[in-house]
């Protein structure tokens, strides 16, 4: 039998799930993004402010891309199981604060409805770096953006979050609603500022009215999430729902550390999640830098040196010593860049290590690999920045920079396919191709991508003569003797 409401008691023993009466719970939350990531960290921890009896706030969640999240828990009125996974151990959970997803793109009409009722008051995303339409270069909104075109000529058929967002407002202050607040969830530097800019830059295309009105009223805090969630397997799905005894379409599996913090800025109130262990603070920053530049970051060196040796898994990746030690002399050319106690950065990367070591979460290195030009740049080329302007030593952040490039040449270091999940080489023209252009020639096409590099990097003449001795060192050694070559620098 499928998870449902219906079926909940005949769940085996042990499983913990809602302790709240699900027909009882009211919606004061949009999600836009619904993914694994959301359903394993943001929803449990509203999911236990359900059960502390927080019952209007519960979830609508919205896809504004793909329908499979909706199809897998349609039918089971919106549960689903999360599986926290430690080295051989399980720990099963249903949980219940998703009331139902939607899929923007069938029917926009419904989310901006949702979007616009006054019983909604906090609106929260996980779209991804992609998502915000963001010049990574000047941290500006991409007016040229095809789905930013389209909303501004189609603002009452969205199909951008801002897009969404920006009408949302428009109707509510139209209505005489309250504001809400738009808390975004994603890898972003400043991601609340980040957010606050392309939609007073959104709407300022639309309405200079409602450009100050946004920039005066809607609150945008930002915020730092942290938990590791593998994609979803099928030998997933069918382990879990024998462990279940019900059929779970689409469970979600995650590490136990979760950590989320958070601006305390709100417009209409928020869920006690301080009961939950969410952290609120007045200045976010130093917590999303550490987490951005010491998981984050190592997070994409070890997905771009992995799959060139060869590596499926982050917790391979980690036991093979030479990558261990690069992300160990990565982090210690990080730490100086962060305004945290060198103390508390040294045991959070401690903590790290055990994390990657997690042998039962699976996490595959392509899955982090997925948009990489997305997220390189406020990963790792952010603190290179700093440490190039302190005169501090940044040899494993090159070597991390050119480990990438080298990872978009399509083969690992076996000659084996190295498939690209990421938009940017879809729409690039002047891609070299790795197997047969020098690697002086590779290094200046790459650095002419300057959504990613920006302007200075490709002027920086030193950045410039290491990255393409790097280069050198990993096409012409493999990636792990290129590593160990490195070590020095």
């Amino acid at each position: 039998m499928r998870l449902t409401n219906s079926t909940l008691a005949q769940l085996k023993a042990g499983i913990a799930n809602p302790r709240y009466d699900r027909a009882a719970i009211r919606p004061g939350i949009v999600h836009l993004g619904t993914g694994a990531f959301h359903r394993a960290h943001q929803a449990v921890a509203i999911d236990d402010s359900l059960a502390r009896g927080e019952t209007d706030w519960a979830i609508l969640g919205s896809s504004l891309r793909g329908r499979e999240t909706r199809d897998a828990l349609a039918p089971q009125d919106g549960l689903y199981a999360l599986a926290i996974r430690d080295s051989g151990r399980e720990e099963l959970r249903v949980i219940g604060s998703v009331l139902g997803v939607t899929v923007a793109p069938e029917n926009p009409t419904t989310l901006l409805d949702q979007l616009t009722d006054p019983a909604i008051r906090i609106v929260t995303l996980t779209i991804t770096e992609k998502g915000y339409a963001v010049d990574l270069g000047s941290g500006g909104l991409r007016q040229d953006h095809p789905d930013i075109v389209h909303d501004l000529a189609n603002p009452q058929l969205p199909r951008s979050a801002l897009g969404f967002l920006v009408e949302a407002i428009a109707r509510r202050r139209r209505d005489g609603s309250r504001p809400f607040t738009v808390l975004s969830c994603d890898n972003l530097p400043q991601n609340g500022r980040t957010l606050k800019r392309v939609l007073t830059e959104f709407a300022a295309l639309r309405d200079k009215d409602l450009a100050a009105y946004i920039a005066g009223e809607i609150p945008c805090p930002s915020s730092m999430v942290d938990r590791i969630v593998p994609a979803t397997t099928d030998v997933d799905r069918a382990a879990i729902s024998a462990s279940l005894g019900l059929e779970d379409a689409w469970p979600v599996l995650g590490e136990p550390f979760s950590q989320w913090v958070i601006e305390d800025r709100f417009a209409a109130g928020r869920p006690r999640l301080e009961e939950s262990g969410v952290e609120f603070t007045d200045d976010v920053e130093p917590f999303e830098h550490m987490k951005l530049r010491l998981l984050n970051g190592t997070h994409s060196t070890i997905a771009a040196v992995g799959r060139l040796a060869g590596h499926d898994f982050v917790a391979q990746a980690i036991a093979d010593p030479v990558i261990r030690d690069l992300i160990e002399r990565y982090w210690q050319c990080a730490i100086p860049t962060l305004a945290i106690p060198v103390d508390r950065a040294f045991a959070y990367t401690r903590q790290l290590l055990g994390r990657y070591e997690n042998t039962s979460l699976h996490h595959r290195t392509a899955q982090i690999a997925s948009d990489a030009s997305q997220k390189l740049p406020q990963r790792i080329l952010s603190p290179l920045r700093d440490c190039r302007a302190k005169g501090l030593p940044c040899g494993p952040l090159v070597f991390a920079v050119a480990a990438w490039i080298r990872s978009c040449g399509g083969s690992d270091d076996q000659g084996r396919p190295l498939p690209l999940n990421d938009p940017t080489f879809e729409a690039w023209t002047s891609q070299p191709d790795q197997r047969n252009v020098p690697p002086q020639a590779v290094i200046e096409a790459f650095l002419g991508l300057s959504a990613v590099f920006g302007e200075d990097l490709p002027r920086d003449a030193g950045f410039v003569d290491d990255l393409q001795a790097a280069y050198r060192a990993i096409a012409t050694q493999g990636v792990l003797n290129a590593a160990q070559s490195w070590r020095q620098k």
